[in-house]
């Protein structure tokens, strides 16, 4: 007999299907955007400079990074975008200042009863 054995993630909410080489369309996209920037600066500097050294490799890694940002960044499951805009709103739109205050209510109870009385040892 011969069985087949399908493999689910626990939480099916965290799938997520794969194009290319195990990169979503979002990731796949924003790789492709980062490397044509990195190519686009390095081929300027080389235009403008003749010899590209270790600073042009260093400004063509800082070129891809906002694009690889954008594609590979998540956090609780928001996107860059999605994160940049609701930390803009919370933090700068409508910030508000939660303040704790403690609330103890068999305190409160307490001190309306009888119980209280009862309890005092002198």
């Amino acid at each position: 007999m011969i069985t087949i054995e399908v493999k689910i993630n626990k939480e099916i909410r965290n799938y997520k299907e794969s194009l290319f080489f195990g990169l979503n369309l979002r990731q796949l996209l924003f790789s492709i955007l980062a490397v044509a920037a990195a190519v686009a600066v390095y081929f300027s500097l080389r235009a403008a400079f003749g010899s590209v050294g270790d600073l042009g490799g260093w400004l063509c890694v800082l070129a891809a990074f906002p694009f690889a940002l954008c594609g590979f960044f998540q956090y609780n499951g928001l996107t860059f975008e999605q994160f940049v805009v609701t930390y803009i709103r919370s933090e700068l739109l409508c910030p508000k200042h939660l303040v704790f205050k403690a609330d103890n209510l068999y305190a409160k109870c307490l001190a309306n009863s009888s119980i209280k009385e009862a309890l005092k040892i002198d």
